[in-house]
This record gives C-alpha cells, sequence and structure tokens, in this order.
C-alpha cells in the first residue's frame, strides 16, 4: 500500500496536531504515512520570494548552530530526526512525537538538551544516535525531502500528499480526540478528492 506523506516541520504546533492525528491514524487503524520534512526557515526566506519551486537559500547549505533562531533550531531537529530515522520505523515516531510535545505541550526551547532528552526517552540506540547525526547521508536525505517538498509547492505544514496525489496544508485548531481521529481524516480526504475542487476553506476570526 502507498503511504500517505506528511510534510512536517518541528516549529509548528499545527504539524504536531497533524502528526497526532497521524500516529491514532497508523496505530489504530493501519494507515500507512511516510514522514516528510520541509522547511518554513526555507520557505519563507527572502532569496527564495522570487521562485519557491526551485529554491536559491537552501536550509541544508547552512552550518550547524549558524544563524537566526528558527533556523538553528530547525536544522538541529531535522538531521536528529534523520538520524532517528536510521534506527527504525518506530523509532522515528516515538522520537518525533516526543520532541514535538516537549517543544509544544511542555514548551520547551528547541535545542540541544532537548533534542537529547527526546532520543533518550524515545528509546533510542544513543551510541548510534550520535554518530549518525553527524553523517553525511542524513543532510542528504534532507536535502532530498526539501526538494520534492519544493517542486510539489509545499508553503506551510502539515501538508498531507494521499496516495492518488492530492495534496493540501491541513490546519488543526485543536488536537483531535482518539476518538474522532478517523471521522476528522475521511472528511479531509474526502473533501480532497471530491469534484468540487474546493482551495480553500478558512474561518472568520470570530466564527
Amino acid at each position: 500500500m502507498t503511504p500517505t506523506q506528511i510534510y512536517f516541520d518541528f516549529l509548528c504546533p499545527y504539524a504536531w496536531r497533524g502528526l497526532e492525528l497521524a500516529d491514532v491514524l497508523r496505530r489504530e487503524h493501519a494507515h500507512t504515512f511516510e514522514l516528510r520534512h520541509f522547511s518554513l526557515v526555507q520557505g519563507n526566506h527572502p532569496e527564495n520570494a522570487a521562485s519557491r519551486h526551485v529554491p536559491v537559500w537552501w536550509l541544508t547549505d547552512q552550518t550547524n548552530g549558524e544563524g537566526s533562531a528558527a533556523q538553528s533550531s530547525s536544522l538541529l531537529a531535522f538531521l536528529a530526526d534523520q538520524a532517528a530515522a536510521r534506527q527504525s520505523e518506530d523509532a522515528r515516531w516515538r522520537f518525533v512525537l516526543t520532541l514535538f510535545r516537549a517543544v509544544h505541550q511542555d514548551k520547551a526551547e528547541l535545542n540541544e538538551a532537548t533534542v537529547e532528552a527526546a532520543a533518550r526517552t524515545a528509546g533510542l540506540d544513543l551510541a548510534q544516535f550520535g554518530t549518525d547525526r553527524q553523517i553525511d547521508p542524513v543532510r542528504t536525505d534532507l536535502r532530498a525531502d526539501l526538494a520534492a517538498a519544493a517542486e510539489l509547492g509545499v508553503f506551510g505544514t502539515p501538508t498531507f500528499v494521499l496516495p492518488q496525489g492530492h495534496a493540501a496544508y491541513f490546519r488543526f485548531a485543536n488536537l483531535v480526540p482518539s476518538e474522532k481521529a478517523l471521522e476528522t481524516y475521511q472528511l479531509y480526504v474526502s473533501v480532497l478528492e471530491s469534484d468540487a475542487r474546493i482551495e480553500t476553506i478558512k474561518r472568520a476570526k470570530r466564527a
């Protein structure tokens, strides 16, 4: 079965809510998802304003720890996630959700200490995790995700890409209760697959 892809950024609370929904679906309803990275820092960088589909400025070309706080923390998290992915899919999901919860639920700073704590809590092999974070392939794999996101035209997270090719940004106001996860996702899919070609649904601010 072809998985649904989810593009996400650790900086984004909406992405966290989307991945929590997906985790319920994969554990309780046998849905399959492939985690992919999209960088809000790269997507919104001034040097990429003229051509978002063919970026000029790449997050993966930047040095660890340099640049703005958002740039530094997102690159740190992305590379750590790529390293976690080298252990197993389940290990990666545990790490991703643990890190998201630390940052957006517990309000921890997205820094080295938080990443290391998430790796321990997720039960990663810490020695392997430390080694893999330093190797070139994790940056190469991140670059491939960012290139795919640019080609697709991803602009926000989470963006779900269905097996049939439908793709859209899905913004969650709140965490979806587990018992509502399947109903919520089916509604989303039905909107994307509808011949009505609905492009935007955005609530009025005071509605």
